[in-house]
């Protein structure tokens, strides 16, 4: 049984007030790499680009952050940036939902092999069910769900969704 949890119009203010966040803690900042996790991770932060691109005149970059979700050591993170383009830069690394943790923290590791001069990390659904120490700073909602439920995020164009089954 699917549930739905979040429309098209809720994503979309969702979007709004997180790149809003982004925005006012990057308020100095002339260029702000978002950082997506392929997947629903990438579509979030390009989505997230483009309400920044409309509220700031600080230049938004794009960054594909790529991994084997269901086994991060083996494969590694490699992203569409070079660390030259990316260090001592503002970074905010993006995913659709934060479950364990797993995908976020291997992907924050891998960007603090370079010296930044700030990560956030923003998810669209935090599901509180964290096996690593790691939080997103920017979040659209917090759901209290069982091991057994799942979440679904879908992206299409004037159809986001977000279902819990």
């Amino acid at each position: 049984m699917e549930n739905k949890i979040l429309n098209h119009q809720q994503i979309q203010h969702i979007t709004r007030r997180i790149a809003y966040q982004i925005y006012e803690t990057n308020v100095e900042e002339k260029r702000i790499i978002i950082a997506g996790i392929t997947g629903g991770g990438l579509d979030f932060a390009k989505k997230l680009q483009r309400v920044l691109r409309k509220i700031t005149e600080a230049e938004i970059v794009l960054c594909q952050v790529s991994m084997d979700k269901s086994n991060p050591i083996k494969s590694g993170v490699t992203t569409s940036l070079s660390p030259e383009e990316y260090k001592n830069a503002s970074i905010v690394l993006v995913d659709d939902v934060l479950n364990s943790g797993s995908t976020l923290i291997y992907g924050v590791h891998h960007f603090l092999k370079t010296p930044l001069k700030r990560l956030k990390t923003a998810v669209l659904v935090n599901r509180n069910h964290k096996k690593y120490p790691v939080k997103a700073d920017f979040k659209g909602i917090s759901l209290s769900t069982s091991l057994q439920e799942h979440v679904h995020v879908h992206f299409e164009a004037k159809k986001d969704v977000v279902f819990l089954d």
